[in-house]
């Protein structure tokens, strides 16, 4: 027997219950919708499918699948979409401003179709970076009870018995460039790295967030990390549509389930798995939809404190399928637990705290991906926070199988990244220089680019650890080398990094966390006196009015006031 529900407390009730209704019931008849269906909650089911890219090619089918748990266990599930916007078709061009006002957007449009048709819980189903955090945003917003699926990632290609990622195929275009490698190889490596469906298989944005799904507790346990072509996918979605039910029966919610801690949880895993900096944006943008105060900031002190302990590209050697082969995220989480680093008191969506989860999993100690914490590959996490006179609200920076933490060397300016990674492909970069790209932040850009076209050039190149790359804009997951991105405040808000000139001294220390401009307060000071902000070509659209409301981003980079001004949650109309 399924589950029956009681619609008076329910969002649905508005679209389907009573006589008043029966206009919006025409509606749910002329869909082929019975008494019987419409009588039972409405469910979301929410997926970020499209034919942009690979990341999100298999999401409206797991989503469809999902609809058979819902069914299953007493719902009515009622499946849209939203857009993605597919940073490794973007990246290194003017597309790269849409990225991450495309987690906005998500999360808006998600919010504007439940809050539309009055629908009683999500299950959300994403596959490329941004539409991972913009998903769960939408479902901290709401409130509704929820579960997040990962759609899962790519196998990994094959190129001369090794394993290829896409980071491979930008820095062969660095190779190619510097001369070392014929155009027969870079043609080769392209057509090979990405072999099917999923998205990006190291420990990118993408499944960085999705580690933070499970971390956080909104995604059922080691569900993220099955590759998007494994036929577990399908009863991970089926399952997800059955507990989403159970969680409606208990009133369980997101925001009950992602409190403090959980944030807290989820930045160690971030950290122990050389995550994505990206991370450090979007975990204050998630607690900033549930009123929580987690910024840039009190990241980087748990990123400080965490060893990091998962080997994965692109600082290490393995990618998403061989950590799912070792035990995927519950297994870091076991040893993390273990050290003392989580807390295991959070809710899940299984209905059971974090603790609990874990005590169900067994350590695999014959896997070589993830280290205990006894014996991490550092002592400290792979992301680290930064501040000093050139962010003085703080930076990030991956420092994941980096050699060298320290550096200070003369700056060399350039006001946005196509000078930059002209000057790359040029080989005019010198060995010692400090690369600073500005004008690419949140409102500056406006959109706040990833840079992985210049960084992965660089590294093509041979010059990944001869230079260091600071900039207000972002580094994308597969970024690796000293590159600083966050900085903060940004140029377009006069922050320090608007007065750099070429040739001034920069000095960086990962150990220290310090980010300091050698320049004198009394040279910036007369450096202000004739500055300006720089104009951009988008006074019009989407990004003018990203620009008009964007925040900082060492806050998530946020659009609107967040929880702490509600008067009313949806979930409670």
């Amino acid at each position: 027997m399924t589950r029956q529900f009681d619609k008076s407390r329910l969002p649905s009730r508005h679209v389907s219950v009573g006589p008043e209704r029966a206009p919006q019931r025409s509606y749910y008849y002329a869909m082929g919708m019975t008494e019987e269906e419409i009588a039972r909650p409405f469910v979301a089911v929410v997926s970020a499918g499209n034919d942009s890219a690979p990341c999100n090619t298999t999401l409206d089918f797991q989503a469809d699948i999902c609809r058979e748990g819902v069914i299953g266990n007493g719902g009515t599930p009622r499946r849209f979409n939203t857009i993605t916007v597919t940073d490794g078709i973007a990246m290194g061009h003017q597309g790269m401003k849409s990225s991450l006002v495309s987690r906005e957007v998500i999360a808006d449009s998600v919010e504007l179709s439940m809050r539309g048709h009055c629908y009683d819980a999500i299950v959300g189903f994403a596959g490329c970076d941004k539409s991972l955090p913009g998903m769960m945003m939408a479902m901290l917003r709401l409130n509704v009870p929820s579960i997040f699926v990962y759609g899962g990632s790519i196998l990994p290609g094959r190129y001369h018995d090794r394993d290829l990622t896409v980071q491979d195929v930008f820095e062969v275009v660095g190779r190619y460039s510097a001369g070392a490698c014929p155009l027969s190889e870079l043609t080769a490596i392209e057509k090979a790295a990405c072999p099917g469906h999923g998205a990006c298989g190291g420990q990118f944005t993408a499944n960085t967030m999705a580690c933070v799904g499970e971390a956080i507790g909104l995604s059922l346990p080691n569900s993220n990390m099955a590759p998007a072509p494994y036929k577990s996918r399908e009863e991970i979605a089926r399952a997800a549509g059955r507990q989403v039910m159970e969680l409606l029966a208990a009133n369980l919610r997101p925001r009950d389930i992602c409190t403090r801690a959980a944030f807290e949880n989820a930045a160690r895993v971030v950290a122990a798995t050389g995550g994505s900096t990206n991370g450090a944006l979007h975990l204050p943008a998630m607690a900033h939809e549930c009123g929580i105060d987690f910024d840039l900031f009190d990241v980087a002190e748990i990123f400080k404190s965490t060893p990091y302990i998962a080997d994965l590209k692109p600082g290490g050697n393995y990618v998403a399928k061989d950590m799912h082969d070792a035990g995927g995220v519950y297994m870091v989480m076991k040893t993390l637990l273990a050290g003392g680093f989580l807390d295991g008191n959070p809710m899940t969506v299984t209905g059971r705290t974090l603790g609990e989860n874990i005590e169900a999993i067994t350590w695999n100690p014959d896997q070589k991906v993830i280290h205990d914490v006894k014996t991490p590959l550092s002592p400290t996490g792979g992301v680290v926070g930064l501040k000093g006179s050139l962010a003085p609200e703080g930076a990030i920076v991956k420092v994941a199988g980096m050699h060298k933490l320290s550096f200070r060397g003369p700056a060399r300016v350039f006001e946005c990244e196509e000078d930059a990674f002209a000057a790359v492909e040029a080989r005019a970069i010198a060995d010692g220089c400090v690369i600073v790209i500005r004008n690419e932040g949140p409102k500056g850009g406006p959109g706040m680019r990833e840079m992985l076209a210049t960084t992965a050039a660089l590294y093509g190149q041979g010059m990944g650890e001869k230079v260091a790359l600071i900039t207000d804009g972002r580094f994308s997951g597969a970024t690796r080398g000293f590159c600083i991105g966050h900085v903060g405040p940004e140029a377009a808000d006069g922050g320090p990094i608007a007065l750099v000139r070429d040739g001034d001294l920069i000095a960086i220390d990962a150990e220290a966390g310090t980010i300091e401009l050698e320049v004198a307060d009394a040279e910036l000071a007369a450096r202000r006196k004739t500055w300006s902000p720089r104009g951009h070509d988008y006074n019009s659209g989407a990004l003018w009015r990203y620009a008009q409301n964007v925040g900082p981003a060492c806050k998530g980079a946020v659009t609107h006031p967040g929880a702490r001004t509600e008067t009313h949650v949806f979930a409670d109309i």
